[in-house]
């Protein structure tokens, strides 16, 4: 590979991190404000864990349309879903964001990181449909077991992304088990957690 594409790949990486700065609505189990980059390695890790009970769709285009879905936000940060209605341009704003923070890559390299992000956008295939689902629910996780505002607003999440996660039985499954957490939020009691480590 040339040294020219070397670097310019290297400037992408060097302005995709910004993505790490980038703050959105959740908190971690800390109560620190959790970023978009640890939603989408989370995301990575969700497609990879569940992976097997989606047979058919490519592992590798799914894990792919992950690590982009929200590289558009490294430019002008993250709408949380509670807000997006108000914010009808968000799509076409997180696209031409992407394009900035592409422009610098070489045209295949480019192309394809755009062509994913596009194809997730419109969810226009089964990968991106899933990926769609899986992003929906690694919210909603995280908001039950991050330690959030007094006020957070739990309900909310009862209904989004149902459009994604009502069409597969995977997602079903996931989402029931989820949302029973998330009723336990609401109703003040602590979501299940995870198990001692070396158990």
């Amino acid at each position: 590979m040339h040294t020219d594409t070397l670097q310019s790949r290297l400037d992408f990486l060097r302005e995709a991190e910004k993505l790490k700065d980038v703050l959105r609505s959740g908190h971690t189990s800390s109560g620190r404000p959790e970023s978009t980059a640890e939603h989408t390695w989370r995301l990575c890790l969700m497609a990879l864990v569940f992976g097997d009970a989606l047979p058919g769709l490519d592992p590798l285009k799914l894990l792919q349309m992950c690590i982009v879905h929200d590289l558009g936000e490294a430019i002008h940060g993250d709408i949380p879903a509670i807000h997006q209605g108000a914010h009808p341009d968000k799509g076409a704003r997180e696209r031409e964001d992407l394009r900035h923070l592409t422009r610098m890559l070489d045209a295949p390299l480019r192309e394809r990181i755009r062509s994913l992000w596009d194809e997730y956008e419109q969810a226009s295939s089964p990968e991106a449909q899933a990926v769609k689902a899986l992003d929906k629910l690694e919210t909603i996780l995280q908001h039950t077991q991050g330690m959030n505002p007094a006020d957070f607003d739990y309900a909310f999440n009862l209904a989004y992304g149902r459009k994604y996660t009502d069409g597969h039985p995977l997602f079903s499954a996931l989402r029931a088990l989820i949302d029973a957490d998330t009723t336990r939020r609401m109703v003040g009691e602590e979501s299940p957690k995870p198990p001692p480590r070396g158990t």
